[in-house]
């Protein structure tokens, strides 16, 4: 089955007339996941029609704002909406010691459980699994700890010749948020199908991309070449650069099949 990710926040930290900060809704085997939680993200749900009855799942890369200050609201706003279903937010154990007392001060009457599963950003592991879908953190090189995720899809077989039953392991979609350029992240997320890296600076932009700790548009695609990806997706534009197609331009001279993250949009993966 199809999978698609539907883009709510590609900005970096400042927010433009153009980006709001991160988000991204991943759809995948009638499941949704909702990937880092920036200001705004609830109204672009609302905004698009993004069905949240299948959303059980959220994932956290890091505590710095525009990837978390979302969440707070969007929890409050599935109360009021009379949730039932419990909602799993994977992220550093920091996050719920910030949460805890916003949650007991405003949200003390939810209709539903918020369950939080502490993560290590700095470790490679499953941190989710269920029958057809598991999800890994893939370690990444900031300011704060933080982690991208890689979406495995499973598929039960059966061996033509046996007769006994297997599942088939794909490589669906890679989401890597803020991050320096790391080529260890490249063998795990090697035949990736999609992948999301953050592309925050352009090449003009070299030096000050090393001392905040992310990437330019050439590093993510060089990142996506050799880990022979099916497709890129760029995103977490800084403020500095109005025209998204120097981005895109950057990428493509090394990695053609790059796309431009943009809110409203929704691609296949």
């Amino acid at each position: 089955m199809e999978g698609k990710v539907t883009i709510l926040g590609c900005g970096s930290a400042m927010p433009t007339w153009q980006n709001s900060p991160s988000g991204q809704v991943l759809e995948l085997c009638d499941k949704s996941f909702l990937i880092d939680c920036g200001e705004g993200v609830q109204i672009a749900m609302r905004r698009l029609g993004v069905r949240t009855a299948h959303l059980y799942s959220v994932f956290i890369s890091h505590l710095h704002g525009d990837h978390c200050f979302g969440l707070i609201g969007l929890i409050s706003t599935f109360g009021m909406m009379h949730r039932t279903q419990p909602l799993h937010i994977y992220a550093h154990a920091d996050l719920e010691k910030l949460l805890r007392p916003w949650l007991e001060y405003h949200c003390a009457d939810l209709t539903y459980e918020v369950i939080f599963h502490a993560i290590n950003p700095r470790k490679k592991a499953v941190i989710y699994e269920d029958r057809t879908i598991s999800v890994e953190t893939v370690p990444l090189k900031h300011k704060v700890p933080t982690c991208g995720f890689l979406f495995y899809e499973h598929h039960r077989r059966q061996d033509a010749q046996t007769g006994e039953f297997f599942y088939e392991t794909t490589k669906r979609y890679a989401y890597c948020s803020d991050t320096m350029y790391n080529e260890r992240m490249v063998e795990q997320l090697e035949g990736v199908k999609t992948l999301y890296h953050e592309a925050t600076y352009i090449d003009e932009h070299l030096t000050r991309c090393k001392g905040t700790m992310h990437s330019t548009a050439r590093q993510a695609a060089m990142i996506a070449s050799r880990a022979q990806a099916g497709q890129l997706i760029i995103g977490h534009f800084s403020a500095r650069v109005d025209d998204h197609e120097l981005f895109l331009n950057e990428a493509q001279e090394v990695f053609a099949a790059t796309v431009l993250a943009e809110e409203g949009k929704t691609i296949s993966i």
